[in-house]
């Protein structure tokens, strides 16, 4: 739970409007020309995505977690079309843009993993422990229930902008303390958040890191490079 909160958190101050990024860039000791090679040929590769959007494997993903999201299961059988993402029971589409946000009959600050949690508990019936458990697939497997919902409901956003408002005190609060998390240095390795994703142009191994203290559109997901799993 504790870890949840401070991922929420993290998500909060990410999509804050406004977040100043004051870290000093962390030497990653690549060769240029190499680096540069290597992007491209991953530039390549999304813009083959681009131009044919359904040759992206994600969409097998949006698909799946569209009939999970459909059909009834857990204790209660019932589907999850009755769960309220923020915008009314059941509406999915724009719904990830604005999130996070507080939820009054939760009373917490919530985005999209931990709403549809809650909803799969207490609409469905399910129990967290067994929700939370084994959360990532390993390698070569396909991504886990809650992540396929999660990505065909992002999927209804995809081109947006993010516009979460994030003005009421909890989210407020939530902001403050992503903030600090975020440039925070601490672990075995004495990193901040934002020694990687606090600038441009940084990567890990064929991996681009996303600058995510700058507005971003919502696009649709895509595998990473190195992965065979679906990531955001």
């Amino acid at each position: 739970m504790r870890a949840r909160r401070v991922i929420l958190a993290l998500t909060c101050c990410v999509w804050a409007a406004t977040v100043q990024t004051a870290c000093a860039q962390e030497s990653i000791g690549q060769d240029n020309i190499g680096q540069d090679s290597t992007e491209k040929a991953i530039e390549k590769y999304r813009h083959m995505l681009s131009d044919d959007p359904w040759s992206n494997p994600g969409l097998l993903d949006v698909d799946r977690g569209e009939s999970l999201w459909k059909t009834p299961a857990g204790p209660n059988k019932v589907s999850l079309e009755t769960c309220d993402l923020g915008k009314g029971a059941g509406v999915v589409d724009g719904a990830f843009a604005e999130l996070p946000r507080y939820f009054a009959d939760a009373d917490r600050v919530m985005d999209l993993e931990t709403r549809l949690l809650w909803c799969m508990e207490k609409l469905q019936g399910f129990k967290h422990a067994d929700l939370i458990k084994n959360p990532y697939p390993r390698g070569g497997q396909p991504t886990k229930d809650l992540g396929a919902i999660a990505v065909y409901i992002a999927n209804k956003s995809s081109g947006m902008t993010f516009a979460a408002k994030l003005d009421k005190p909890k989210e407020k609060e939530a902001v403050a303390l992503g903030h600090a998390i975020f440039f925070r240095r601490q672990g075995p390795h004495d990193f901040a958040c934002a020694a990687c994703h606090g600038e441009s142009g940084k990567r890990i191994r064929l991996q681009g890191l996303p600058h995510l203290t700058k507005p971003a559109l919502i696009s649709s997901k895509a595998p990473r490079a190195e992965k065979s799993q679906l990531r955001g």
